[in-house]
């Protein structure tokens, strides 16, 4: 069984990982030191253990990648997390998003269609220093709906659209934060609900993103 080891060379390379995060423009202290404090080698093979802090994508289980540590940092600054609120992800992936936005506080509910990935999530070790995360295997479009209403939504694929069942699970006053597709890459948006039928939108950055895909995957 792998031996999880968190080492003065790991928060290191943390370090320098959390002052690039810095230069390329995150500005939330908060977020800063969410991701200084998680290891993310923990969340991959092995094998990537002495490049886990370079500012890059890496593969996982199921044809499915981690996602680029500033593209973690720039959509949880885009949330503007706060202690005790209600977010619902969508894409568990390999967990380390869902721990981020737990590290900030928030209560999180996490879908992931992919059956492997949530198998692997409730084996993972160390998921135990966060109760505040709620794994489940299903379909993103469809959201949770008796967990809602949720105060922020955050997806971490690429979306075809604005789901809108997602957007009538959001609070009025919510943010939802998600790429969406424009040709080969995907654009930022955040919208901001005002009621059921609108919202506001703000476009940011452009960024690469696995498709975000119907249903579930056995």
């Amino acid at each position: 069984m792998r031996k999880f080891e968190d080492t003065y060379q790991h928060k290191g390379l943390r370090k320098k990982l959390v002052d690039l995060l810095r230069n390329k423009g995150i500005t939330s202290e908060l977020v800063l030191e969410a991701m200084y404090n998680i290891p993310r080698h923990f969340f991959l093979d092995s094998a990537f253990d002495k490049i886990a802090y370079e500012d890059r994508a890496f593969p996982i289980d199921a044809e499915q990648t981690i996602s680029q540590p500033y593209t973690v940092a720039y959509q949880t600054q885009l949330l503007n997390i706060h202690r005790s609120e209600k977010v619902l992800e969508i894409g568990t992936g390999s967990a380390y998003q869902a721990s981020v936005l737990a590290e900030l506080g928030a209560w999180v509910f996490t879908i992931e269609r992919q059956r492997k990935l949530f198998d692997n999530n409730k084996q993972f070790v160390f998921r135990t220093k966060y109760p505040n995360i709620k794994f489940f295997y299903g379909d993103g479009f469809e959201g949770l709906q008796s967990y809602a209403p949720f105060d922020k939504i955050l997806i971490t694929a690429a979306a075809p659209f604005v789901p809108p069942k997602l957007v009538q699970q959001l609070k009025p006053g919510g943010l939802m934060v998600l790429p969406v597709n424009d040709g080969d890459k995907q654009r930022m948006l955040r919208i901001t609900k005002k009621d059921d039928d609108n919202y506001d939108e703000e476009w940011f950055d452009y960024f690469s993103f696995v498709p975000m895909l119907t249903g579930k995957n056995n």
